[in-house]
Order: structure tokens, then C-alpha cells, then sequence
């Protein structure tokens, strides 16, 4: 969501599924999570084998977020036609923004997971 500036954050705002892509890293290479997924999987070796409980939840955070940022990114490009699709408009794709929303944010917690157990 990309709003104007003015008190109410309801009244002017735009939503985008250009800013998803953006916060995911598969608008540019440039972006700090473009393929994430591969840096997880080699980082997942710097997690202590002797530590089983963190090594399964590296594993488990690690599938959480490649599922979720692939869902999220995939709701966003769906929502950017809701309107052209028969049977579409606004609360379609209003539908699919707060679908793709809800996926980001658990992949956000799956990273924040990662991130724990490596003491990033």
C-alpha cells in the first residue's frame, strides 16, 4: 500500500502489487532478498548439527518462507488483473492484495525465525 501524505492513511492510498514484488526481491537483482531461497539453503550449513531442535527449525522456516514469498508474489500478479478479469473490480482484487499480504507476513516470520537461530 502506497499512501499520499495526509492524516487519515485510508483516504489516497494506492495499492500496489509492484511493492510486493519489491519487498519479496523479484522485482531486480538489486533487491536484498533476490533469491533469497538459495542463500538460506547455503546458510542452513552454518546451523550447529548437534543442535537438532534448530536445525528442524531452520528446515521448517526455511520451506515456510520460499512457500509463502512464492504464494505472496503469485497473489500480488493475480491482483494487478483483478479489475481486466470478467467478473472482476476493486474488492477482487482487494481480495487478493490481503491474500498476498497475509502470505508476506508469514514469510517474514519464517525469516525472522532464520535469523534467530543463526544470532543474526
Amino acid at each position: 500500500t502506497v499512501c499520499k501524505n495526509n492524516d487519515n492513511p485510508y483516504i489516497g492510498c494506492d495499492r500496489s502489487p509492484e511493492k510486493v514484488m519489491d519487498y519479496l526481491g523479484y522485482k531486480s537483482m538489486e533487491d536484498p532478498l533476490f533469491r533469497a531461497d538459495k542463500t538460506l539453503r547455503r546458510l542452513q550449513a552454518l546451523v550447529p548439527e548437534s543442535n537438532e531442535q534448530d536445525s528442524s527449525d531452520f528446515s521448517d522456516a526455511l520451506d515456510v518462507f520460499v512457500e509463502k514469498a512464492e504464494e505472496g508474489n503469485g497473489y500480488a500478479y493475480i491482483s494487478s488483473w483483478g479489475e481486466a478479469n470478467p467478473g472482476g473490480g476493486k474488492d477482487r482484487v482487494a481480495l487478493f492484495i490481503e491474500r498476498s499480504k497475509a502470505d508476506v507476513t508469514e514469510a517474514k516470520n519464517a525469516l525472522a525465525t532464520v535469523i534467530r537461530i543463526l544470532n543474526l
